[in-house]
């Protein structure tokens, strides 16, 4: 199921998050994302996190997915991201498309900033987060039931695991490692 932002372009179901630690390998999962996914460019204190947002749009182009750049208005606009990413707690801005949160409170947070996706997390413990307390499957559909906004699973997810998160809600699902091998 694809959702729809205010450029009414779908939304893709299939998400990859990157990450500093993929190093050259985020190019290669950039390739192998199946086309049409999306892309949340997060390298946070990245050296040159333009330089990679600039590449990251480009194969994005190429291989027919949506870019949104994490926290940064003025980055995705630079480089022709469809939008911005709000992580939990992220000051709101027009261009926001997907959001993260850890509860439902930032759910709320998310719709009312605007997003038209927003990643729950973490629904199973992972390696980017080890420390973040999993919400589990059930918890998961607990909070995004009802949400009144579309919501993705992020955190130790694959595909298998999204499979099963569809009965609880999830209309989409994000990973770092599932495409980082």
């Amino acid at each position: 199921m694809r959702r729809r932002h205010s450029r009414q372009k779908p939304l893709p179901e299939t998400w990859l998050f990157t990450d500093p630690r993929m190093g050259e390998a985020l190019w290669d999962a950039i390739r192998r994302l199946p086309r049409g996914s999306g892309i949340v460019l997060r390298h946070y204190g990245a050296a040159d996190r333009a330089g990679v947002a600039r590449r990251a749009a480009k194969l994005a182009r190429r291989y027919g997915h949506m870019l949104v750049v994490a926290g940064n208005a003025r980055l995705a606009r630079a480089v022709g991201a469809a939008g911005v990413h709000m992580p939990d707690g992220g000051r709101p801005t027009r261009d926001v498309i997907t959001a993260a949160s850890h509860d439902r409170p930032g759910l709320v947070r998310a719709q009312r900033a605007g997003a038209k996706l927003v990643f729950l997390s973490p629904v199973f413990p992972t390696r980017s987060h080890p420390a973040a307390r999993a919400l589990g499957a059930v918890r998961f559909g607990l909070t995004a039931r009802g949400a009144g906004i579309a919501v993705a699973a992020l955190g130790g997810m694959n595909r298998k695991r999204y499979a099963r998160m569809l009965a609880l809600g999830a209309e989409a699902w994000g990973a770092i490692d599932a495409w980082n091998s």
